[in-house]
């Protein structure tokens, strides 16, 4: 069996409808988190990263919610919302 570490396999997951939802549940889960008090960020490190719901408190029914959407769906959104950002912030740097 030949190895193929060269080559680049794509992931895809279906865009926009995703990408609502997932939004959607993440700040609602966060809003969740604030309001008991947590660290919504390393709460949310914590379980994308174990995968483990107890990471998320059950306030607002967010352990639930958070459930309802794969942990590479809210990993795909963080990643994309940050690049975007990114992205125009340099492009507002480059214009001044």
């Amino acid at each position: 069996m030949e190895e193929q570490h060269d080559k680049t396999v794509m992931f895809r997951v279906e865009a926009e409808e995703t990408e609502n939802k997932a939004r959607k549940v993440l700040l609602s889960v966060y809003q969740a988190l604030k309001e008991k008090g947590y660290n919504p960020l390393n709460q949310l490190v914590g379980y994308l990263l174990s995968g483990d719901p107890a990471y998320i408190t059950n306030h607002r029914n967010a352990r639930s919610l958070i459930r309802q959407v794969e942990r590479d769906e809210l990993l795909e959104e963080l990643v994309g919302s940050y690049l975007q950002r990114t992205e125009q912030e340099g492009r507002e740097e480059a214009d001044n």
